[in-house]
Formats: structure tokens, C-alpha cells, sequence
């Protein structure tokens, strides 16, 4: 009698590939794991679950139309294990960066569409050109205060600064 592999759905592969993605991201992120809490006190089930619901929109306008050198807004708030889209703009004259390292270390990045491009993996920093466009969907994993600025040298002295609060759920 021949043993036959046994098929796997598409369903499965995802949620096995979600998992080992996840898992891989908090590993190198630091994010702490506890096989009865799961990643940071989220369950690894409901990890797997936060990626196939609908995100929660936001955007933030890197700069005005008139030059003025602002994030808007410039105080951001998300919430631990929610699945967020923040959809990022410039509707400058100039480019910009959207520069939090602190806070993206914190975060499992599911994707970033940009154009014609979609990025996976870590995200520190985007540049956005004048009149571009830009999607980050990601799920906050450690809470906590953290540092938003624009990283073009006299951007951040003039204002361009913000704050990216996670907090607890």
C-alpha cells in the first residue's frame, strides 16, 4: 500500500506562510513569544486572523501644497494588533521622508504599495517626491511613544516632526 501526500488547500498555505512571516519578523524584531500568549500577548491564531481583515484607514500629508514643512497631522495614534493602512501623500513641491525607525522596528510591515510596486519585508523610511503616493499596511506590535520626522537636512528643524503613539488594546 502507497502512502500518498496529503493535499493541502490554499487556506492552509496561507496560514502557514503567514505564520512563519510572522514569526520570522517578531524573532528579528525582538517582539517576545510565549507559546500560551503568543507574540506580545496576541495569539498567534488571531495574528493569522488580523491579515485577512479589512484595515484601518488613515492618511498623513507629508508637507502642504504651500511648502509649509508639517506632517498632517503630526500626532498619530494606532492601537497593538490592529491592522492598520496608513496611506501616505505629498502634496508638496518637494519630496519628503516619512523617518520612524523606532516605531517601524515595533511593527510587522504586511506591505507597502508604491506606483506600480508592491514592497514587503522591513520598512524604515519612505521618500515620497513631490505628488506621490504611497500605502503601508501594517499591524503595530509594541506599544509605546515614538519619533516621526523628515530626515532631509533643516526639514525636521523647521517642524517637520510628529509623534506615533502605540497603545495598549
Amino acid at each position: 500500500m502507497a502512502i500518498r501526500p496529503r493535499k493541502v488547500n490554499s487556506r492552509q498555505w496561507l496560514t502557514v506562510a503567514v505564520s512563519v512571516s510572522l514569526a520570522l519578523c517578531f524573532w528579528l524584531s525582538g517582539v517576545h513569544w510565549d507559546s500560551e500568549r503568543g507574540v506580545d500577548g496576541i495569539p498567534l491564531a488571531n495574528a493569522v486572523t488580523l491579515v485577512k481583515q479589512p484595515p484601518i484607514e488613515f492618511a498623513v500629508h507629508l508637507g502642504t501644497e504651500t511648502g509649509e514643512l508639517k506632517f498632517v497631522p503630526n500626532d498619530i495614534t494606532v492601537q497593538v494588533g490592529k491592522r492598520y493602512k496608513l496611506i501616505l501623500d505629498n502634496p508638496s513641491p518637494q519630496k519628503h521622508y516619512f523617518t520612524a525607525k523606532d516605531f517601524a522596528d515595533g511593527i510587522w510591515t504586511q506591505k507597502v504599495d508604491a506606483g506600480n510596486v508592491e514592497i514587503k519585508g522591513a520598512i524604515h523610511e519612505l521618500e515620497l517626491k513631490s505628488g506621490a503616493i504611497a500605502d503601508w499596511v501594517f499591524i503595530p506590535l509594541k506599544p509605546g511613544a515614538y519619533e516621526l520626522h523628515c530626515s532631509i537636512p533643516g526639514h525636521a528643524a523647521a517642524g517637520m516632526t510628529g509623534t506615533i503613539t502605540v497603545s495598549e488594546t
